[in-house]
């Protein structure tokens, strides 16, 4: 378990309601603010897709994609988005 010793204490000015949303979604898991905000940033931080991840994410964000994903079973999606 982490101590003390390796945080340091810092404050933010966040808009009102950022702020009440976080402290819902904390409450919702059980979490201390300072924990969920802590774990957001790191997961923003250090978990970043690799580079083909990224390329699909920019291929959908520009609509690049032109085909037609069918949904009628697994195998079939699978089939669909293959290529």
């Amino acid at each position: 378990m982490e101590t003390t010793k390796d945080r340091k204490i810092t404050a933010f000015r966040l808009k009102t309601s950022l702020l009440e949303r976080l402290k819902e979604d904390a409450k919702r898991q059980n979490r201390s603010l300072n924990s969920y905000v802590e774990t957001l940033l790191i997961n923003a931080t250090y978990h970043r897709p690799n580079a083909e991840t990224m390329a699909a994410i920019e291929e959908a964000r520009h609509g690049e994609y032109s085909g037609t994903i069918n949904t009628s079973s697994l195998e079939s999606f699978i089939k669909s988005i293959e290529g």
